[in-house]
């Protein structure tokens, strides 16, 4: 992927995780106003599930862009940055995925 349009996906992702990461701070405060019962419906309730995935998928390719170019920069030797990439690739799509499978 060229430098292009890895800065422009980490803008897009940017731009797309600030209202989903304002809709989760919101809900978690709401949350400690709730009963037992409202909190449960909340949590089970498909539009969080989707949004939750949403966020945590795009959070992790957030990072992920976010972490190659760290490593681009600070990492000079080629195959420990080559390692570092292939590690920080399989985290972003484990963990989401993890956290998918959890959900269902």
């Amino acid at each position: 992927m060229n430098a292009t349009r890895k800065w422009i996906l980490h803008r897009i992702s940017a731009v797309i995780l600030v209202p989903l990461f304002t809709w989760f701070y919101f809900s978690l405060i709401s949350l400690s106003e709730k009963n037992y019962q409202e909190a449960i419906y909340f949590f089970e309730n498909p539009l969080f599930k989707i949004l939750i995935i949403a966020l945590y998928f795009i959070g992790f390719f957030h990072a992920k862009i976010s972490l190659n170019e760290i490593f681009e920069d600070y990492i000079h030797n080629t195959k420990i940055k080559n390692v570092a990439n292939i590690l920080a690739l399989i985290f972003s799509i484990i963990i989401p995925l993890i956290i998918l499978i959890l959900l269902i």
